[in-house]
């Protein structure tokens, strides 16, 4: 047996999500990257850990036992470092944070300052839609979390970091008819959602219910990058925050179309559950972002005010 930590952290995730995609996208690596690591830890036992039906992968009972004692390891890892850096007199221990998908954009740059400040801390960022994020906080699961649009159901506590804004986007290729109406206007675009259970789709349905705009042509996917690729390609226009789309406005590939009603406006914001004993990591962290957040949203986010 050869096998690495990467390659226990990869097949755990896989084991996760049930997806070697969605793997990928969580762990920021490429598919082909993953189902390389995932075919070469699988090469070192003689039973399969996984199956594949069609496009999906199913894990074996033995895989799944392989998931859980490779968790049991990457927490021992975990354990070792903490050990290490307090002997040093450092702040240790384990930040969980689970976002949305587009917090991808978001979340990073208020972590890199205090990320430097403490590398005795571990991270460990889950990114996926809205209804994983609150049942990963509901379960406790996680330390906090990035949203969007607040959770009606559960009584949280709260910091807000950045405003959201959404807008229609669509490529420069693609021409609609000027001064068309609401209605006309979306009667005529192909739209591309959002999966079920994203904010994103939340926030552009109820958009539509409001204004009574009748939607003929439907496209569905699973991520905002794809949704963003989707448009590039010239597949159809979406309504989506503006956070993920700087690069592709700014160098012209995307525009923006007027619409009455938009941009939709909500707020970043971090989010834990009343009560919450936070560790003295997740504590420490918060008071960070209560100190700078001004400042992160003044050096980094600057460009947001042009639109």
């Amino acid at each position: 047996m050869n096998y690495t930590l990467n390659q226990l952290q990869i097949f755990l995730k896989i084991v996760q999500t049930q997806s070697v995609t969605k793997a990928a996208e969580e762990l920021n690596l490429t598919q082909p990257a993953v189902s390389i690591q995932l075919k070469n830890f699988q090469d070192q036992f003689e039973i399969p850990l996984t199956e594949l039906q069609g496009r999906r992968i199913y894990i074996t009972d033995f895989g799944k036992e392989i998931a859980e004692a490779a968790e049991k390891i990457i927490e021992q890892v975990y354990a070792i470092n903490y050990k290490a850096s307090a002997h040093k007199g450092e702040l240790t221990g384990r930040l969980k944070i689970s976002i949305v998908s587009t917090g991808k954009y978001v979340m990073p740059y208020f972590l890199s300052d205090f990320m430097k400040q403490h590398p005795g801390i571990e991270l460990a960022m889950d990114v996926t839609n809205k209804s994983k994020v609150l049942e990963a906080l509901e379960n406790n699961e996680v330390d906090m979390a990035l949203v969007s649009i607040l959770p009606q159901k559960l009584a949280i506590q709260k910091l807000d970091l950045l405003q959201n804004k959404l807008y229609l986007v669509g490529t420069n290729q693609l021409n609609q008819k000027k001064n068309s109406s609401n209605k006309e206007l979306f009667h005529e675009l192909p739209l591309i959602f959002r999966e079920k259970g994203s904010g994103t789709r939340q926030t552009m349905e109820n958009f539509i219910e409001q204004k009574g705009i009748s939607v003929l042509k439907k496209m569905e996917l699973s991520s905002n990058e794809a949704v963003k690729q989707a448009i590039l390609a010239g597949l159809g226009y979406s309504i989506m925050p503006l956070i993920g789309i700087k690069s592709e406005l700014q160098n012209g590939d995307l525009q923006i179309i007027p619409v009455k009603g938009l941009p939709i406006k909500t707020t970043w914001s971090l989010i834990w559950l009343q009560g919450k004993k936070h560790s003295p990591a997740s504590a420490a962290f918060l008071e960070h972002l209560k100190k700078e957040k001004q400042a992160i949203v003044q050096n980094t986010f600057r460009w947001y005010e042009e639109y």
